[in-house]
């Protein structure tokens, strides 16, 4: 068992994540909660569009979301549910880059994880 919990950052560059739609898509599967902070159309902010705007929740595995950047991360070190995973792939889906800018620079590398292992499925015998 690893020592950390889980906690990776992905970016999307060049398009905004419509964030109305993940919630949509996202909400019959895992739980989803809107992050509402109180802003102004005459609000001045350099990083408006960077607050985290959605929360996500599968077993272990829970994500932050704004229109450019998620943050994966687990509060303790857990192995990876299936729906878990199912988050995992959808959020790399949607912010396909481990850094912020095209750039070299600060680079975000995925840590290692343990998946749980499922239990097997087992066919039933009809005939008796």
């Amino acid at each position: 068992m690893l020592a950390r919990p889980y906690r990776y950052v992905r970016y999307a560059w060049w398009r905004e994540v419509d964030l109305d739609s993940v919630s949509e898509e996202l909400g019959g599967s895992f739980n989803v909660e809107a992050i509402d902070l109180p802003s102004t159309k005459e609000e001045i902010s350099l990083f408006k569009v960077d607050r985290e705007r959605l929360r996500i929740e599968a077993d272990t595995l829970r994500a932050r979301l704004s229109s450019y950047r998620v943050v994966l991360y687990q509060r303790e070190n857990a192995p990876f549910t299936a729906r878990d995973m199912a988050l995992r792939g959808r959020a790399l889906e949607l912010y396909p880059h481990n850094s912020p800018t095209p750039f070299p620079v600060q680079f975000s590398i995925e840590p290692e994880f343990e998946v749980a292992e499922e239990p097997p499925v087992t066919a039933v015998n009809r005939n008796g």
